[in-house]
């Protein structure tokens, strides 16, 4: 049977715990307590009497005795709050006398304010709930009457500007609240409304209705509301503005072409006289107000079910603890304090509980046409069962990849393929091949091993990733991945050298490398559901993501995939070889020099290993963009300084000077001082002085301080890697092409590393601002005439 402190932990909102009843302290002291009774008993049993022993018998069989010590064993007064926001606060007196009476006095004391504690969180996340249920209903009710309105103006014909009440007419507006703050701050206008705060980067942070409601700052000019990036929307009296964030480029290119000509409009306008300009709204934009509705319906649905999850594992927590307390003690106050629970706000509180019933009625009926089944795919998605046929699979795969490996090292030690005077050709075309795979699944298997952490520790990665739960892959899935493909590859690769080793020198042997990556990309793209569609088709949408990042909307996603990237440029350079290879037909006469021969393709090697730094400093441009914090400009400026050191290692390349080499020095110091400064201090968020944990920071999810100590050295010593280029040492007689590769797959290894510290730093910061629900932007936005 699993104890209940386990079951407590594994069940509860990991970026809530905090605000949980502390079980473990109350049953460190519970533990004190009982301690404190032994050692009072045992003295007791030396000093008894038989009249003490008469005594206490004829207390425990009288027959008011019972009744008599449930009401005088305690009693919990309640405080009344001075404002609502407030709530009572309880606190409890003891009425009896403890074996140990100070203990008992510092466990009540800890028990009154872990009640309080639930009580005020509950009350402050349910107000949150609250009133962003009310804002989603008037958003509904807006998006009802706009599409209404829309068929039976479609049924008349095209909408044309009209003064009737129910005309309609609106505007998309950009969601770059920086920009509009700063323009409004340069224009001199003074009289706003409450300026929002800015949305988080992965849209995780839980806003009030203000908020939500005013996410824009709006003006009064001329007599009328303008805000930087559009005009408003008259509707049944109402001032109603249409808020599509730019999160992909055909909206971000719409926006400022927007921006420009409302310029042009309102020009015109002041010119002509007129009072109002408008744009009408059509069915596109609707569809994607209505989208964005439905998305923030199923947030607000899961943070409803997380409040009932947190009420549910309170209450069993203050019974199960008072059970535990009756049991040391041997006294009757399970009755009493369980009464003052039950009857306290947290438990007998019931608006969070219809307003989820509502969020349903409303979903079912408007997103699901009336499918309840429908709808409970969306707001109560279930999670995929995993399969023992998986971990066979992984066993049998990692024994036929060990036996090949193994097989494959053997053939290649005996044919000298590794060795500085071994086959060149086979060096140049198929070494290739088998380390771009290797880096690649290397850098999978130690996302899955992130994977398998992430969860032991309760980080909740699926949140802070914004995946699917019915769609995420599972450590176990990423395994499989991996020990397929290194088996496929291996044994692929197995087999040419075999061939090679007899003699085939063919085309036909040369072409099977090729071959075997043209195999990866096809199951990459393959628009049938297999081999995990959904992940593949993620993947190349992060992708795409990141080649347009100025144009995309940056998610934690997007830039942690980004920066993956930045870990594997000896692979993309790998690459870019094999595909020159093989496209300009070099394999046919086994011409593995013309690559290298040729200047565009030598230039586009070098392009290659600055475009991750080039991605990732973009994201940085965006973000600033964006939020407008000075924050990513300074993480810009690491990427840049990424790219000045790969530059100087480039130009060292091309001519081995003493000044070169200087230059390679002093710029890769810098940059790697930057890189460690922003690893240490903003990524994983340690070397916080004052910190209860010295160096380190307040709140570890790994119990053993010094993996984190052995962590920043080996990040250390591996950022130090490029020190190979300067002392160029070699090991022995094993090639090049081979230590470059170690070096490029300890770069992986520090890359993996980096990852779990990252995504602990960024859970331990929604933790603790209590995020556990992402905010979706509302695209409907009432203005107030007054200001």
């Amino acid at each position: 049977m699993v104890k209940f402190s386990k079951q407590f932990e594994g069940q509860l909102v990991p970026e809530w715990k905090e605000a949980f009843v502390d079980y473990w302290k109350l049953k460190k002291d519970l533990k004190k307590i009982h301690l404190l009774n032994n050692e009072k008993t045992e003295s007791e049993k030396q000093t008894s009497s038989f009249s003490s022993k008469l005594v206490s018998y004829i207390n425990k069989y009288t027959s008011l005795g019972p009744k008599q010590r449930e009401h005088k064993v305690i009693q919990v007064h309640q405080k009344l709050a001075a404002s609502a926001s407030l709530g009572d606060t309880y606190e409890t007196e003891l009425l009896e006398q403890f074996s140990d009476t100070d203990a008992a006095i510092e466990f009540f004391a800890c028990l009154d304010l872990q009640l309080n504690k639930v009580n005020q969180f509950f009350r402050t996340k349910e107000k949150e709930f609250l009133e962003r249920g009310d804002s989603l209903k008037k958003q509904m009710e807006i998006l009802i009457e706009l599409k209404t309105a829309l068929k039976q103006k479609r049924a008349k014909g095209p909408f044309q500007d009209s003064k009737e009440e129910d005309s309609i007419s609106g505007t998309i507006s950009c969601d770059e609240e920086s920009v509009k703050d700063r323009t409004e701050q340069q224009q001199g206008l003074e009289n706003s409304t409450d300026e929002s705060d800015k949305n988080d980067m992965q849209c995780t942070e839980c806003p009030t209705s203000g908020e939500l409601e005013k996410s824009m700052r709006m003006k009064k000019e001329d007599g009328k509301f303008r805000s930087l990036s559009g005009r408003m929307i008259n509707y049944q009296g109402k001032n109603l503005r249409i808020h599509i964030p730019m999160t992909n480029p055909t909206r971000t290119f719409s926006s400022i072409t927007y921006l420009l000509w409302d310029d042009l409009v309102n020009q015109s306008s002041k010119k002509c006289g007129s009072d109002e300009n408008k744009l009408h709204i059509n069915k596109t934009k609707l569809h994607h107000a209505e989208k964005m509705i439905r998305g923030a319906f199923i947030e607000l649905y899961k943070g409803l079910g997380y409040l009932k999850t947190y009420r549910h594992l309170n209450m069993l927590a203050f019974v199960k603890i008072m059970k535990k307390f009756d049991k040391v003690t041997n006294k009757q106050v399970l009755p009493i304090y369980i009464r003052v629970v039950e009857s306290s706000y947290f438990n007998s509180s019931d608006k969070a509980l219809k307003l989820a019933d509502e969020v349903e009625e409303l979903f079912i009926k408007h997103f699901a046409e009336d499918d309840r089944r429908k709808a409970m795919k969306y707001l109560k998605p279930t999670q995929r069962r995993e399969s023992h046929s998986v971990t066979f699979f992984i066993g049998l795969f990692s024994g036929c990849f060990l036996a090949l490996f193994v097989g494959y090292v053997i053939m290649a030690h005996i044919t000298g393929m590794y060795r500085p005077e071994s086959n060149t050709v086979y060096m140049e075309t198929v070494y290739p091949v088998l380390s771009m795979f290797s880096l690649l699944i290397l850098h999978f298997f130690l996302y899955g091993c992130n994977i398998f952490m992430w969860g032991k520790t309760r980080i909740n990665y699926s949140f802070i990733f914004e995946l699917s739960p019915t769609k995420e892959l599972k450590y176990r899935d990423v395994f499989l991945i991996c020990t397929t493909s290194m088996t496929a590859v291996v044994g692929v690769l197995f087999v040419h050298l075999s061939l090679v080793s007899k003699g085939y020198s063919s085309t036909q042997a040369q072409i099977i490398p090729g071959l075997l990556l043209l195999v990866f990309l096809l199951v990459l793209v393959c628009p049938f559901n297999i081999i995990y569609k959904s992940s593949r088709f993620r993947f190349l949408s992060v992708m795409r993501n990141i080649i347009l990042s100025p144009l995309y909307k940056v998610v934690m996603l997007d830039f942690f995939m980004a920066d993956q990237l930045c870990s594997q440029v000896p692979m993309l350079r790998n690459l870019e070889y094999v595909a020159c290879y093989y496209i300009t037909g070099s394999y046919k006469t086994q011409d593995y020099g013309y690559c290298m021969r040729t200047t565009y393709y030598r230039d586009l090697a070098y392009a290659v290993s600055f475009l991750p730094y080039y991605w990732r400093a973009m994201q940085c441009a965006r973000r600033w963009f964006d939020e407008g914090h000075k924050s990513h400009l300074v993480n810009l400026g690491k990427y840049v300084s990424a790219m000045l050191a790969a530059g100087a290692k480039v130009a060292y390349e091309k001519e081995k000077s003493v000044g070169r080499l200087c230059l390679v020095v002093v710029i890769s110091s810098a940059a790697t001082l930057y890189q460690l400064y922003w690893d240490f201090v903003k990524d994983w968020g340690l070397l916080q002085f004052h910190s209860k944990n010295p160096w380190l920071r307040d709140e570890l999810m790994l119990q053993k301080k010094f993996i984190y100590f052995f962590s920043m050295g080996l990040n250390l010593f591996l950022r130090l890697a490029w020190l190979q280029t300067v002392f160029n040492y070699t090991f022995g007689r094993v090639d090049y092409r081979v230590t470059g590769l170690c070096l490029a797959a300890l770069e992986v290894v520090r890359r993996g590393q980096w990852n779990f510290y990252r995504l602990e730093n960024e859970h331990l910061n929604n933790a603790g601002k209590f995020r556990a629900v992402k905010t979706v932007p509302l695209p409907f936005h009432e203005v107030d005439d007054q200001d």
